[in-house]
């Protein structure tokens, strides 16, 4: 799937939304690190350095949501697509 940069950037709204209707919070830190999923104290948490671009965000994301079980919500064809897309490029 060939996805342009604005596209993508939608793409990255929409996956931190879906984030949050599987409970997790999505944060942008500060450090030296990539980014992935987590749980402290109970709390979901996907954590992504604030200084990555938009494709690394996607990958991310779309990693933490397969670990979530975004397999068991209704996901739009086009952006299912894209989240296996994404899980593919690691």
């Amino acid at each position: 799937m060939k996805v342009k940069e604005k596209e993508i950037e939608v793409f990255v709204n929409e996956l931190k939304e879906l984030a949050f209707q599987l409970g997790a919070t999505v944060r942008f830190e500060k450090g030296d690190f990539k980014g992935g999923y987590c749980i402290v104290k109970e709390s979901k948490i996907i954590v992504i350095n604030k200084n990555t671009n938009n494709n690394r965000r996607a990958v991310i994301l779309s990693t933490a949501l397969k670990e979530l079980g975004v397999d068991e919500i209704y996901v739009q064809p086009k952006l299912r697509d894209f989240i296996e897309e994404m899980k593919e490029t690691l």
